[in-house]
């Protein structure tokens, strides 16, 4: 064999090598980054349907979320199904609920945050051919606006056929543009084995360079033959990738938009505040008109409901805008008393109208609190309100103060208790979330906000069935020593 049959040879062998492992990294890469999308994608659309079902969701609505779900199906989206904040199934799509693992089994077991998601490959048989289908299954949490903690997930399962359809298609690419450099390389070894060696530096250098995910190298070449030839087909391959790159990093755009969109929705709270400023203007002048002398009995009490029913749209603005907000704490040393103390202070005129007798305890020597004191307060405050509205006239409402510990350190832990009928048992895990209520004027939102004041200074609220009658809530706090 002649030295040109072996540099010819050698060359050939080189490039194949180079060629295929360049190939095969790029096409592992763009198999990762098509499945990746396809993840990503996965995960909106999870996290749109629940933020579609979410009002449903939160009121139980079976019925509504599942109808809601089965409108969504189509050939990419072959299931979806809920499940409750205790991974227990809630609604879902006709074919979960015939497969039992899909429908009884949540991924999200342990603790999570609105940015956990679960996802996972599998194959099954979704009509009555024999034929399995591949599918991406995602499963993300659903989090109420401005609650911290988990109310449920949701689980959907995605069709991987189209992504398998575009990563063959891909492989074929890459594979025709691997032949074609390959046989212009060979033809150029063939013809100008005599001038290669220096050309073909080049070449190796800019095979190491595509390698390395950097597409945007090109290989210049001076010679007017086939090595120009063979250069000029890796740099058509460069571009061809460079192309494929920019169109998947515009697709990542395209879902980064979508994910801007969706937290538009996210702000509608804010609406509330625009509806404050008419509002107010509506009240002053019912409050000027009110004031006239001419007015009917019958007019000054129409006028009267309507001033009521302004005060409720005011509470429920005040309300919604406080369990939306999340507002930082101005935190100081206060005494545990002195916030109690000032709360009664506030419900006095309450407390006398339905003569109310009210008895504390404070243990000696309590530490201060570094707290919002206007926070806490508030939160004292809406309990006292509750306890108040519970119990009839006559009624007691004790409040105590003492030391305690919480997570290993020091804290103080306040009790309420009223003389009210208190709350069933089956509804006491349901007292904190947003907008459950038993009373006909409520909105639900009080107790939920003071559950996430407790939260924000890191301390616990819970409700605890009284010894005899009424409710008895329990507040714990961290305490500090004061510097």
């Amino acid at each position: 064999m002649s030295l040109r049959v072996k540099f010819i040879t050698a060359i050939a062998v080189l490039l194949f090598i180079l060629m295929a492992s360049t190939l095969f990294l790029i096409e592992k890469r763009e198999e990762k980054a098509i499945f990746e999308e396809q993840v990503n994608i996965g995960v909106l659309i999870a996290r749109n349907i629940a933020y579609l079902n979410l009002e449903p969701f939160m009121f139980w609505d079976v019925e509504g979320v599942e109808r809601n779900i089965q409108e969504e199906i189509d050939q990419q989206l072959l299931y979806v199904a809920f499940f409750d904040q205790y991974n227990r199934p809630f609604a879902a799509s006709d074919f979960a609920k015939k497969h039992e693992p899909i429908y009884r089994n949540s991924r999200l077991n342990g603790p999570v945050d609105e940015d956990s998601y679960y996802s996972r490959t599998k194959e099954i048989q979704y009509d009555e051919s024999d034929k399995k289908t591949s599918v991406l299954e995602i499963e993300v949490p659903i989090f109420a606006r401005g609650s911290s903690s988990k109310w449920g997930s949701i689980k959907i399962g995605l069709s991987l056929e189209d992504m398998q359809r575009e990563i063959s298609q891909t492989r074929v690419m890459l594979i025709l543009i691997g032949l074609i450099g390959l046989l212009g390389g060979t033809g150029g070894a063939v013809f100008l084995s005599s001038r290669i060696t220096g050309p073909l530096k080049k070449l190796v250098e800019g095979t190491f360079w595509i390698s390395r995910g950097d597409f945007s190298k090109k290989i210049k070449v001076n010679s007017r033959d086939e090595i120009r030839g063979l250069a000029e087909s890796f740099n058509e391959m460069t571009q061809q990738l460079l192309l494929a790159r920019k169109r998947m990093e515009a697709a990542n755009k395209k879902l980064v938009q979508a994910e801007k969109l969706a937290s538009i929705g996210r702000m509608s709270a804010s609406i509330a505040h625009e509806i404050r400023n008419p509002l107010t203007s509506a009240k002053l002048n019912l409050q000027k008109v009110l004031q006239s002398e001419q007015l009917k009995q019958t007019e000054r009490e129409h006028l009267n409901i309507s001033q009521e029913g302004i005060g409720h749209i005011e509470k429920f603005i005040k309300e919604l805008l406080n369990f939306t907000r999340v507002s930082e704490l101005n935190k100081n040393y206060f005494s545990v008393r002195e916030i109690i103390e000032e709360s009664i202070k506030m419900m006095s005129n309450s407390l006398e109208e339905k003569n109310i007798k009210l008895h504390t305890y404070f243990q000696e020597d309590l530490p201060s609190l570094f707290v919002d004191g206007d926070k806490i307060r508030q939160v004292i405050l809406n309990l006292l309100r509750n306890a108040c509205e519970a119990v009839k006239k006559r009624g007691e409402i004790k409040i105590s103060a003492s030391r305690s510990q919480w997570n290993g350190q020091k804290a103080v832990q306040i009790e309420i208790l009223d003389s009210g009928p208190g709350i069933p048992e089956k509804e006491m895990e349901n007292v904190f979330e947003p907008f459950f209520t038993t009373k006909s004027s409520g909105i639900g939102l009080g107790l939920a906000n003071a559950k996430k004041i407790v939260e924000q200074h890191q301390g616990m609220i819970r409700i605890k069935g009284a010894k005899e009658q009424g409710a008895c809530f329990e507040i714990t706090l961290p305490a500090e020593e004061q510097k």
